[in-house]
């Protein structure tokens, strides 16, 4: 479908290649065994993706700062829970989940292998919302880094998906054109539209089957890009 004027794909890194909610888990299951081993991790984690996801849509339309989010985030799952914790703590906690995050590196069924097959014919980019230091760790971490040609998150861009002005800059990053791109991410709003309304095509990766318009080109597992390119 896009062989002929397709060159270069953009992914988004969180829920697309690597499994931001398996490798959350870990992350809280480590904290929580050092420090409060009365909490059921994954009750937790059910309570806190939801969560996360809410502040994480404020964040990218700057309505929380980076530091916000880190707090936010935590203290609204601690009080769902209805479980006591200090601002300290929770500080601290925040500290060592960005830490521990990248440790654990489980990505999407197929991912490799898509990756594998895409890489031979188009050359590959990232563009994330997540931070600078933790993202590139995750690529390294996970064994995907040398796939990608370049990388644009939102620190260095300075805005978010949707805007415009992130895909302008990885564009200019990536050397290429809007014409000869294409995005593929999780998120509706910041992947998907954001990349149409900038005016490059634009893959859904609904992995949740979640109902969207018939126009949106959606796939429900990686390994079906392959049918795209």
């Amino acid at each position: 479908m896009f062989q002929d004027k397709i060159t270069d794909i953009f992914f988004d890194l969180d829920h697309t290649l690597w499994d931001f909610d398996k490798n959350s888990e870990l992350a809280f299951e480590k904290i929580f065994k050092e420090n409060h081993p009365a909490i059921n991790t994954k009750l937790f984690v059910d309570i806190y993706a939801p969560i996360n996801q809410a502040c994480w849509k404020f964040y990218q339309v700057d309505k929380l700062t980076h530091d916000e989010l880190r707090y936010k985030r935590l203290k609204d799952s601690f009080d769902a829970l209805s479980y006591s914790i200090s601002d300290e703590e929770i500080h601290q906690m925040s500290i060592d989940y960005i830490t521990y995050l990248p440790e654990n590196n489980i990505l999407f069924d197929g991912a490799k292998e898509v990756l594998d097959y895409l890489n031979s014919k188009y050359r590959l980019h990232i563009i994330t919302n997540g931070f600078a230091e933790v993202q590139y760790k995750k690529l390294k971490n996970s064994g995907i880094s040398d796939y990608f040609i370049s990388v644009t998150n939102s620190e260095k861009a300075g805005v978010k998906k949707p805007h415009p002005k992130i895909f302008e800059f990885a564009l200019s990053l990536a050397n290429t054109q809007k014409e000869r791109s294409i995005m593929i991410g999780d998120c509706i709003d910041a992947d998907v539209k954001g990349a149409l309304t900038f005016g490059m095509e634009a893959i859904y990766f609904n992995d949740k089957n979640v109902q969207i318009s018939n126009d949106i080109i959606q796939v429900n597992q990686l390994i079906e890009l392959k049918k795209y390119f």
